[in-house]
């Protein structure tokens, strides 16, 4: 089994806790625990034993996750150690040597990275830009799904394009599907990070072989407590927690209970319109910061934490992002590593003022190049 580097995840990984200003974050800023939870609920998390918990997710956590998606239970939801392991388990269990999966890009690598890993082929449909919005390509889509196709991959709302599909788009995408048979994989981590306040519509429910992968790290702010689920048939859920008890087994006893905290209706409504204020401010800031630059384009993101912010100039993105760390103290995502060369991939999730000075600098090393 040969594995991808994971370049993204190690660019951030080596320099993002040694770097002054951090424009490489994906999701919404960090909540501490006291801002979670009240005073009663730190003497629950004191009181907590940090035993094993129920290792699919207890059952109120597991009830709360499926209230998300239209008549799902309890039943529907496998609990994971972030989305990430939800996508590994997603994958292990459907991906077999000699499969294809349709992958929409850009997107997220790891799905990508893991289909190729156990032996299979990623057939690619993009995301094509517009002057104010990134649109799929459903034709597409449907000219690279085939006899082979194990599932359609879909990041919606999109990592890093900041797009996401609206109802008719999501209802053909099930439609393709289910006219070969194959899976739907959904990776919806960035719903309820909406900068308009419209849920974006989920993959949910529309085709019984859909399954999708969620957490709280983006639209919750919530990224420490390494909180993910799989949402889909009972028979799959039972079968991916089958995988997942040679992986991590079960997610950590405080984690759960600081979830469980988290998705309770009314507080999920503060962390979902939290995160939504935040994103609006900080698209704000960059929409003035490119609006005055003539060699930087932005397509305005509709959803998630990150845009991309397109370049004019020759020089390639990882060397213009490694300038910027090193002569400026500030940490951008190359759109390389998206296959986007000439775009930098900005977090709008964090504090204002760091956001604004990131961009002063990113702005005068453009100057530099042209």
């Amino acid at each position: 089994m040969r594995i991808d580097p994971f370049d993204l995840e190690r660019w951030q990984s080596v320099h993002e806790h040694r770097t002054g200003i951090n424009l490489s974050e994906s999701g919404a800023h960090p909540l501490q625990v006291r801002e979670l939870a009240d005073g009663r609920d730190l003497d629950a998390l004191l009181a907590q034993s940090l035993e094993y918990t129920q290792t699919n997710g207890t059952a109120l956590l597991r009830e709360r996750i499926a209230a998300l998606y239209d008549r799902a239970s309890a039943a529907n939801v496998l609990v994971t150690n972030g989305g990430a392991e939800a996508n590994l388990l997603a994958c292990w269990q459907l991906i077999e040597p000699g499969d294809e999966a349709v992958v929409v890009q850009p997107t997220y690598l790891q799905i990508p990275g893991l289909v190729r890993s156990f032996g299979a082929t990623v057939r690619d449909a993009w995301l094509e830009p517009e002057p104010t919005r990134w649109r799929l390509n459903l034709d597409a889509v449907r000219q690279a799904v085939g006899p082979r196709t194990r599932f359609i991959s879909v990041c919606n709302p999109n990592n890093p394009t900041g797009a996401r599909l609206d109802e008719p788009t999501v209802a053909r995408l099930c439609e393709i599907a289910a006219g070969r048979g194959c899976w739907l994989l959904a990776d919806e981590i960035y719903r309820g990070a909406e900068l308009d306040g419209r849920d974006t519509p989920s993959m949910w429910g529309r085709y019984e072989r859909v399954v999708i992968t969620g957490g709280l790290s983006k639209a919750y702010g919530l990224p420490g407590l390494r909180i993910g689920w799989l949402a889909g048939p009972a028979d799959l859920i039972d079968a991916l927690w089958g995988r997942r008890d040679y992986t991590s087994i079960a997610p950590g006893a405080i984690n759960d209970l600081l979830a469980r905290l988290a998705l309770e209706p009314e507080r999920r409504r503060h962390l979902i319109a939290r995160t939504r204020r935040i994103l609006r401010g900080n698209q704000a800031v960059v929409a003035e910061w490119a609006a005055g630059r003539p060699t930087v384009h932005q397509i305005p993101p509709e959803a998630g934490g990150v845009t991309l912010i397109r370049y004019s100039g020759a020089r390639p993105s990882t060397e213009l992002a490694e300038r910027l760390r090193l002569d400026h103290d500030v940490l951008v995502t190359p759109g390389s590593h998206f296959g986007l060369d000439h775009h930098l991939r900005i977090g709008i999730g964090g504090e204002p003022a760091p956001l604004r000075a990131g961009l002063d600098k990113l702005g005068q090393v453009l100057e530099t190049d042209r």
